[in-house]
């Protein structure tokens, strides 16, 4: 276990802590003072921007931005494919900016051209490679600086449209439309910033939005207090409701494809290294799979030949006729997969359930459902 995840799990901990110890409790003090600094330090960013003070660069194209308002896990990248995928059903071509988290390096640079994919996982991080593989004809950018990165995929590749997938911070790059996801079993990260919480910004920043997409609403409850909240705190602002709905069941080692519903009553060891894996083991037993066993590892976790090896050992053990894990999880497993038990990738898509008029006007898709083809 590395330092950074003992330290997140010691975190976690504290704020979580029912009966807090006496270390704990000034452990919560202490996040509580760092909470109030870095909240500081956004209002005044914030307030640079909305003033003037603070230069947001225009690209000589459309920017459409897919955030988030709190640390990862809201389902940006299949929402990204679904968005990308329509905008290139009407005729509009598209590239993909993209920080590349996980990878070596923060250069700016293009994983993809559309046609073939320019770098592996490590160099370019698992998201950027997913997306490639996923958007054939879409170039894909990657950089810690978002504004270089848009005039390189500008000046190389034209684009009608940019998609800006994890921006809504990264306010040096003018963006004409900010799509704001929430995730509806925890939207609001539990309502306290960073580090005592999970909000990147006040909840009040979700004014800034041009639409909010709420996901994974199969997977809530009462979605009342939320609708409530949300005309609270964003009032006017369209929301769309959508659910992550799996699509298929991929073999990693073949190749082939099978529909989702194929893992009904089947024993699988559940292994994943993403933001939020409650979400994929909710999904799996949704879909009438028994975890028989779950590993849990890092979001953006570099899979070892241990790993491999204690997930084959770990479905012996349970049982488990597969181990299943994310197609994002799947970019960082690679060809070399355990041979105890066949490796699958379980295939999400975004599907727009409720208020998809207002946000298809917004990105000039026509009307209907936001799907992956």
């Amino acid at each position: 276990m590395s330092l950074s995840t003992s330290l997140r799990d010691m975190v976690s901990r504290t704020v979580a802590a029912e009966r807090p110890t006496v270390g704990q409790r000034a452990g919560r003090a202490l996040l509580g003072v760092g909470a109030l600094g870095y909240g500081a330090a956004v209002r005044v960013r914030n307030a640079g921007y909305t003033l003037g003070l603070l230069p947001a660069h225009r690209l000589p194209c459309r920017v459409v931005c897919v955030g988030n308002l709190t640390v990862g896990g809201t389902g940006k990248t299949p929402t990204v494919i679904a968005v990308a995928r329509r905008l290139r059903e009407t005729g509009r071509t598209v590239c993909v900016l993209l920080r590349g988290y996980g990878r070596a390096g923060t250069a700016v640079e293009a994983v993809s051209d559309g046609r073939d994919i320019l770098r592996d996982w490590r160099q370019a991080g698992d998201e950027a490679v997913l997306l490639a593989g996923s958007l054939p004809g879409v170039p894909v950018v990657v950089g810690g600086d978002r504004v270089e990165a848009g005039r390189l995929a500008v000046g190389r590749f034209g684009p009608h449209t940019i998609l800006l997938d994890d921006g809504f911070q990264h306010r040096r790059l003018h963006r004409d439309v900010d799509v704001v996801l929430l995730d509806a079993t925890d939207p609001f990260g539990g309502g306290r910033l960073l580090p005592l919480g999970c909000l990147r910004e006040p909840v009040s920043a979700l004014r800034r939005a041009h639409a909010i997409l709420v996901t994974r609403t199969d997977q809530a409850g009462d979605l009342g207090s939320l609708r409530r909240r949300l005309g609270e705190c964003a009032p006017g602002i369209p929301v769309a409701w959508t659910i992550h709905q799996p699509c298929r069941v991929v073999d990693l080692c073949s190749g082939r494809e099978g529909p989702p519903e194929s893992l009904q009553g089947k024993r699988v060891l559940a292994v994943s290294g993403i933001a939020n894996p409650d979400s994929f083991h909710r999904t799996l037993r949704q879909l009438g799979a028994t975890p028989a066993k779950v590993l849990t590892f890092p979001d953006h976790h570099a899979f070892t030949r241990e790993d491999r090896a204690r997930m084959g050992s770990e479905a012996r053990a349970a049982g488990a006729e597969y181990i299943l894990t994310t197609e994002k999880d799947a970019v960082r497993l690679g060809a070399d997969l355990p041979a105890d038990a066949p490796t699958l990738a379980l295939g999400i898509e975004v599907k727009i359930i409720e208020g998809g008029e207002a946000l298809e006007r917004l990105l000039g898709i026509p009307a209907g459902e936001i799907r992956r083809g």
